[in-house]
């Protein structure tokens, strides 16, 4: 079943439509993840994985601190923060709805301290506290019944639903995919990521640094997280320019 509900972006407060609940997209993301990590092997590079699940956990703890402080816990409404590294050479990470987020070992060469990985994290951890996975979702979901083409599959609701849920994320075929979310959806992670950050002590800073990095870095070959991350002048502009703004969270 489909609900319409408007509501705001924790942050930003941007207005926006989500069409279904928090358990349906807790349940969808369980499911992908679980057909996702029997595909992945676990990275057995302690070192590495302890980083990255040390910067998670240091930062959905915080976070979680600070929306209780001011009353918002509405946001963490069916995330189960979950931190893993897999075996890829790919330079990639992701997160799903539920907040479950994997980086690839390939990635771990732009993130050699704790500051830039929490770059890296804070920007997937924003992406599920905005619930912009649901959003992308309820835009799939407006656009079928404008007369996409799963128009057809009206009348079989689960289907329509997961159907739905594998368009927007990609993680349905082939293993490692995840499709990129819109321009906005990452201009406004990359602004709560650095909030994230400020929140939990890491140096906002370094964010156009990485991306920068990143930018230089990627020659012939663009690495996948740049290809689901669009990096460019204008996203590097943007990130300096929401650097004051993060800051203000310092001690928050």
């Amino acid at each position: 079943m489909v609900t319409v509900a408007c509501s705001s972006v924790a942050f930003t407060g941007r207005k926006r439509v989500l069409l279904y609940s928090d358990s349906q997209i807790s349940s969808l993301s369980d499911q992908s993840y679980q057909e996702f990590m029997t595909k992945a092997k676990l990275s057995t590079n302690k070192q590495i994985t302890s980083a990255v699940q040390e910067v998670g956990y240091k930062m959905t703890t915080a976070l979680e601190k600070y929306l209780t402080s001011i009353g918002e816990t509405h946001y963490l409404q069916g995330l189960k923060w979950d931190f893993q590294v897999v075996e890829s050479e790919e330079v990639n990470a992701f997160c799903l709805p539920n907040g479950k987020i994997v980086f690839y070992e390939g990635i771990m060469k732009f993130t050699n301290t704790p500051d830039y990985i929490a770059v890296v994290m804070g920007h997937e951890i924003a992406h599920a506290v905005a619930q912009h996975g649901n959003e992308r979702m309820s835009q799939q979901n407006l656009m079928s019944m404008a007369g996409s083409v799963l128009g057809s599959m009206a009348g079989r609701k689960s289907d329509t639903t997961q159907a739905l849920f594998e368009i927007a994320f990609g993680l349905g075929g082939q293993f490692g995919v995840i499709l990129p979310y819109s321009r906005k959806h990452e201009y406004e992670a990359d602004r709560i990521g650095l909030i994230i950050m400020a929140i939990a002590g890491y140096d906002v800073d370094k964010a156009p640094i990485f991306w920068q990095a990143m930018t230089a870095n990627s020659g012939a070959s663009i690495p996948e997280f740049l290809s689901t991350h669009p990096s460019d002048e204008n996203r590097i502009k943007k990130l300096i320019e929401a650097i004051p703004d993060a800051k203000a969270y310092i001690g928050k």
